[in-house]
């Protein structure tokens, strides 16, 4: 059945029209009057709604809201994803990815090897691209928690703007010697987990020194070297599948 995001509080027998988004998706499936299809995204009530095509409209689509369903589908951890941006369509692919395994959310950094720089108009535009593509991910595989992809920073930045939260465990994907291996080292249980890692040629020794600094405690992912992008979603898939 369609799934489709809709950000608002819901009640049963309210009839609404969809966001344009929405929307554009009820009409690239060719959906009618009658069919139905699947809401979530209500911050009060979580989990997602029944509902039903009312009228189609030639840009606006409005559906009727039917019995609330208390699923949640997100993992019991969670895992937030501090990545150093990686170039072209790469970081589409890794948001995408990263919201299927359920990521809690994801800050772009611009680290001193970023290929990627972003600043002003164009940075708030890759961010409000790649909510869509996290909310795109979130309709395709069942997940009902968008993640949050926050504005772009500079690793500077987001250090002095994140400070540890207690019960917190933060690690940095390292190649260096005295690496763990990131599942041997990562509490049991439910505690969240900030991972930070590189871009294309990984963090810069100086960057490392500073999150070691910091707390955050090098690991590893095996004597391979992978792509940025791959990297971080084998690290998804330890700590989350």
């Amino acid at each position: 059945m369609p799934r489709i995001y809709h950000p608002e509080t819901l009640q049963p027998g309210q009839a609404l029209a969809l966001t344009p988004e929405g929307a554009r998706h009820v009409q690239v499936l060719r959906l009618q009057p009658g069919d139905a299809l699947t809401l979530f995204g209500d911050p009060a009530a979580g989990g997602e709604w029944a509902a039903t095509v009312l009228r189609m409209g030639r840009s606006s689509v409005e559906v009727q809201v039917g019995a609330h369903h208390a699923v949640d589908r997100a993992p019991a951890r969670a895992v937030h994803l501090a990545v150093g941006m990686p170039a072209n369509e790469r970081m589409d692919w890794l948001v995408e990815k990263a919201t299927e395994l359920g990521v809690a959310s994801i800050q772009p950094l611009m680290t001193e090897r970023t290929v990627l720089r972003l600043k002003g108009e164009r940075a708030d535009k890759k961010q409000a691209h790649w909510q869509a593509v996290a909310v795109s991910a979130c309709e395709q595989c069942g997940g009902n928690r968008v993640p949050v992809v926050h504005p772009v920073r500079t690793l500077d930045d987001w250090l002095r703007q994140a400070p540890p939260a207690p019960g917190v465990w933060r690690g940095v994907l390292s190649l260096a010697d005295g690496s763990q291996p990131l599942r041997a080292v990562v509490p049991a249980g439910e505690a969240p987990v900030w991972l930070v890692h590189g871009p294309e040629g990984g963090l810069s020794p100086a960057e490392e020194h500073v999150l070691l600094a910091q707390g955050f405690q090098p690991v590893t992912l095996g004597p391979r070297v992978l792509r940025a992008e791959t990297a971080a979603i084998a690290a998804l898939a330890a700590l989350l599948v």
